[in-house]
């Protein structure tokens, strides 16, 4: 068997299902049929979703098995969830000092517990 393609070799265009059939008692199905959104993933995209399956989804043994860095791990996870038309939510960066700042605003009664998680949060 041939694995599934989405997109038409000449033209590059979306490909619809049209016809299945089963072996085992010889009945066909005509009509137009979805792929899903996991035929747009690449051949990589399916193997690192296996292997997130596989793993729970805990990217730290995902990291092991693959032999890749966290962050590594963390943008093919990424890359997959934007390949299947979802949005990610951008982490802001909070710098060492940015952070400390906080933190002594805490300390000092200047901003409250949750003024300072949302800080740290970068939201």
């Amino acid at each position: 068997m041939y694995p599934l393609i989405s997109k038409c070799p000449v033209c590059g265009g979306e490909l619809t299902i049209t016809k299945l059939y089963c072996r085992e008692c010889d009945t066909t199905l005509e009509g137009h049929f979805s792929p899903g959104r996991f035929s747009q993933l690449t051949a990589e995209q399916l193997d690192f979703m296996e292997t997130f399956i596989r793993c729970e989804g805990k990217l730290t043994r995902i990291q092991d098995e693959m032999g890749i860095s966290y962050p590594t791990a963390r943008a093919r996870l990424t890359e997959i969830i934007r390949a299947l038309g979802y949005e990610v939510k951008e982490e802001a960066k909070v710098t060492p000092e940015q952070r400390k700042a906080i933190l002594a605003d805490l300390a000092a009664g200047k901003i409250t517990s949750e003024e300072a998680i949302e800080l740290l949060q970068g939201t």
